[in-house]
């Protein structure tokens, strides 16, 4: 640990080096080491709790490979909820802790824009569009009703609905910021979403047959599983089940990732009104000064993931590969579970456990919701 530090400081020390020697006249040396201080404080503040954080998501990460129904994100946050049982006094590595769940997450969900050709997710998932605005309309608005009915804390049921009605964790780790959820409403909701998705990936095969579902083509189940089961390690888990169970090739797999990602466009404007909302709300209650300003609500974090799926799309439109963003994606996914290891590690066990059950009542009344609405839909548009 010494040594990394040491080794930080070499760097900043060469960096300065250098720009010394590039432009010595019009070098302000008052600047640079202010900046130096400031690099190096961060670092002795930080240092500790990310490496804590990058060392529990590395075997997660890993693990998630093998069982990905369950996935890395969920199996960081039990590492860290358990490892915090017994770790209560943090001391140097808690601003590193809450600095990569908050900024890290951030960062993650920039990342994810990389892994979408809006161009290509638009054309296809067209036909899916008005099942996604149904469903996730029917999510949030059942969310919204047994927040009060079962007096869920707001900023639970609000993560519960936007997880349930998009894409699990990755709209969980976009809507948190936004709302100012603290580490413990993350991981319930987190911990409800993962619930279901196990429950998802083995029955919604078992599901599809019983009701008659087309087992000559993959476009109805594909459908289904993209529109009612919200991660997407569970999506594919249900889709390439099916396209074993019928020998289809990965004709399911590829309508139920295209419609998945497709749904996972709603981040954009689901984050921006409530962005919206929570503004508002501040300057009525007196909690900022000034006028409502859009600059000041808008999460900066969602507009570079727009300008990352845009520059994305350009880039494939040309004839780039998307290969090249693979990295960038996976990049992503890491960074997911970083962040989930450090909310795990800042969450209160005992006090999740006790206010768990309403938590897991209005995942499964989300859940039910989504999946009947996707079925009323299918059958309308003759799909099913």
């Amino acid at each position: 640990m010494f040594s990394s530090v040491i080794l930080c400081n070499c760097l900043v020390d060469f960096k300065l080096l250098v720009i010394h020697n590039v432009n010595r006249n019009d070098f302000n040396y008052k600047t640079l080491f202010q900046r130096k201080e400031s690099i190096m404080n961060f670092i002795k503040k930080n240092l500790i709790g990310i490496l804590v954080c990058f060392f529990i998501a590395i075997p997660s990460w890993l693990i998630g490979k093998i069982f990905p129904v369950i996935g890395g994100p969920v199996i960081a946050i039990l590492a860290g909820m358990l490892i915090t049982c017994f770790w209560t006094n943090k001391k140097n590595a808690e601003a590193g802790i809450k600095w990569t769940s908050k900024i890290i997450l951030q960062t993650a969900v920039v990342l994810l824009g990389f892994g979408m050709n809006l161009g290509v997710i638009l054309q296809t998932g067209r036909q899916s569009l008005p099942i996604i605005i149904s469903t996730i309309s029917t999510s949030l608005l059942i969310a919204w009703l047994l927040r009060k009915v079962l007096n869920v804390p707001s900023n639970t049921s609000i993560l519960v609905g936007v997880g349930s009605s998009i894409c699990g964790g990755s709209a969980i780790a976009a809507t948190a910021p936004v709302i100012d959820a603290d580490d413990t409403e993350v991981a319930q909701a987190i911990s409800v979403i993962f619930f279901f998705n196990v429950i998802a990936a083995v029955l919604f095969p078992i599901l599809g047959n019983a009701l008659g579902f087309d087992t000559t083509s993959g476009n109805a189940f594909g459908i289904f599983a993209g529109t009612a089961i919200n991660d997407t390690s569970s999506v594919t888990a249900a889709a390439s089940t099916w396209d074993s169970m019928w020998n289809l090739g990965s004709e399911t797999l590829n309508t139920a990732v295209t419609v998945k990602l497709t749904r996972t466009l709603a981040i954009i404007p689901i984050t921006l009104v409530l962005s919206l909302i929570r503004a508002k709300s501040a300057a009525k209650d007196g909690k900022s000064t000034g006028n409502f300003s859009l600059k000041r609500a808008f999460p900066m974090f969602i507009l570079y993931f727009i300008i990352a799926a845009i520059i994305t799309t350009i880039c494939m439109s040309l004839g780039v590969s998307a290969d090249v963003f693979a990295p960038l994606k996976e990049l992503s996914k890491f960074f997911i579970i970083m962040a989930m290891a450090a909310i795990g590690l800042n969450s209160n066990v005992v006090k999740l456990v006790k206010s768990g059950g309403k938590p897991i009542l209005l995942g499964a009344s989300c859940w039910v919701g989504i999946t009947v609405v996707s079925l009323i839909m299918q059958h309308i548009m003759n799909i099913w």
